[in-house]
């Protein structure tokens, strides 16, 4: 689809609005900019989103159309932008964050997101994009790294940050094994830091990430005997799983944690 032609004065105010925004227009930003009523705004979006000029994201939130498009219906050039700007405060996390540090070789085709909102749609897809939606509370958004994509600014978990939140809930890595693979890559790496590790888990206060924690460095890193000392410190009472979504038939007593057969050394 071709855009069809706007007016001088509509051509004036979307220009406007394309100088002051980055990457994305909403309607309060597009309102702000031209001083009119948001209503109006709204209108005016969606007018020029028919006539090709814009593509609508969700409500309220559209991108440019490149002139070179034969379509509206583009994909999104940058799904963290979009997710940064329904979201925020958020960031990019779990699987998502891992591939970023390069902590993993897999491809994950779902963006992983946390946000302090609680929308009501955990899973959604937005042109093509499919996003995973997990909300933490306003004290969890600590060990984020600020990168810039384009010309906005989305955070990411760190590499321990990645670790820790998946090591709280292994579906945020796809599950117990491939979660692994990116701690035992994260143990590998020049981003090793096992004291940040602790002072994270510390401040998620989870009890259940310790004794995974304690459970993995034994198996991967069994001389780092601190680390273990101070995870053994810090075992709450009650016996977690290693993985809450895997059948759990063997009791490890010393790290109070349900593990599959395959996962306890002979």
């Amino acid at each position: 689809m071709k855009p069809a032609g706007l007016g001088k004065a509509d051509r004036e105010r979307l220009s406007a609005i394309l100088r002051g925004t980055k990457g994305t227009v909403s309607v309060a930003e597009a309102a702000d900019l031209l001083k009119i009523p948001g209503n109006d705004v709204a209108k005016m979006l969606s007018r020029w989103a028919g006539k090709g000029w814009l593509s609508r994201v969700r409500r309220g939130l559209y991108v440019p159309v490149p002139l070179e498009s034969r379509t509206t219906d583009i994909p999104l050039e940058d799904a963290w932008v979009i997710a940064s700007c329904l979201y925020n405060p958020c960031y990019i996390g779990g699987w998502s964050a891992a591939e970023y540090w390069d902590l993993t070789e897999q491809i994950f085709r779902t963006i992983m997101l946390m946000t302090t909102q609680r929308p009501r749609e955990r899973k959604l897809s937005i042109k093509g994009t499919d996003f995973l939606i997990r909300t933490v509370s306003e004290k969890a958004m600590f060990g984020l790294k600020p990168v810039w994509r384009g010309q906005i600014k989305v955070d990411v978990s760190d590499p321990a940050r990645t670790v820790l939140d998946m090591l709280s809930d292994p579906q945020l890595g796809g599950g117990i094994r491939s979660t692994v693979d990116m701690f035992t890559n994260y143990l590998k790496s020049d981003k090793k830091n096992l004291d940040l590790l602790v002072n994270y888990a510390d401040k998620l206060g989870n009890g259940a990430v310790f004794k995974r924690l304690g459970f993995l460095i034994e198996r991967l890193l069994p001389d780092e005997t601190g680390i273990l000392m101070q995870c053994r410190k810090r075992l709450t009472l009650g016996n977690a799983k290693l993985d809450p979504q895997l059948p759990a038939e063997n009791l490890i007593t010393r790290w109070r944690l349900w593990a599959p057969k395959g996962w306890v050394k002979e």
